[in-house]
């Protein structure tokens, strides 16, 4: 067990442990015994929060999609493949042509079912590799956030925001959270935000976190046009003075 950035004890293991410390079935609950109310699916939400290889795809596919489509993906999938979970050491060793057919069948797995039925794949591969299979192990032992982080982000399509995406989610809906957990997460770790799936708990968060991304994404948007506009006026005005000075003399 850690101490988390509160003080309080917390196992770093993914719904294995209740608040008494006793060890308890894995169901349908995060930290707290709390209901995990991500994929806004009861039978899908119930196996994130039972499966950690299911919540690292879900994950993995947080991106270009709805979040409760992309988390509802792991419950999906685990039915095409005829399972009521994700085996990561299945999953690396299947046919990539066959695993491609289970996110490209109606209705889709995501918005670019080939691409991510690649990513998914490689994500097990390299957990059979480095862990044995066991998606858990990625942050059980994991010591402090930094760590965590570092483990995390050497994810095969995992980049420094999932990454602190994904910890966050782990520290405030799982109880994994070694020192400096929030730290690692950056603003994603802020207590009460409301930026990520890591802050979704029902539908009212999931639209307070979709309105926040939606505002992040018109600011960049217009960050980006002002970008645009300053380059073009001083291009502009480059021009201009080159034009006052005449024909260079040879």
């Amino acid at each position: 067990m850690t101490k988390s950035d509160s003080g309080r004890d917390s196992t770093n293991k993914v719904g294995n442990t209740g608040k008494d410390g006793s060890t308890r079935k894995d169901g349908g609950t995060g930290k707290d015994g709390l209901p995990l109310r991500i994929a806004q699916q009861p039978e899908a939400d119930e196996l994130l929060a039972r499966s950690p290889l299911a919540a690292l795809v879900g994950m993995l596919l947080d991106q270009q999609v709805p979040m409760e489509w992309a988390f509802t993906g792991p419950y999906t999938l685990a039915e095409r493949m005829g399972s009521d979970d994700l085996d990561a050491g299945k999953i690396a060793a299947y046919d990539p042509d066959a695993f491609t057919s289970l996110f490209t069948t109606k209705p889709a797995l995501h918005r670019y079912p080939g691409s991510m039925a690649q990513r998914v794949q490689q994500l097990c591969q390299y957990l059979v590799a480095e862990y044995e299979g066991d998606a858990s192990a990625v942050w059980r032992d994991a010591g402090t956030g930094e760590e965590l982080l570092r483990r995390l982000n050497a994810l095969p399509g995992f980049g420094t925001q999932k990454a602190q995406i994904f910890l966050a989610l782990l520290g405030k809906q799982f109880g994994v959270r070694p020192t400096g957990w929030r730290a690692a997460a950056g603003a994603y770790g802020e207590d009460g935000s409301r930026r990520s799936v890591a802050d979704i708990t029902g539908p009212e968060s999931l639209a307070e976190v979709r309105a926040h991304k939606q505002e992040a994404k018109a600011a960049a948007k217009a960050a980006k046009a002002a970008k645009t506009a300053k380059a073009a006026k001083t291009a502009t005005t480059a021009t201009t003075a080159k034009a006052a000075k005449g024909p260079s003399k040879g």
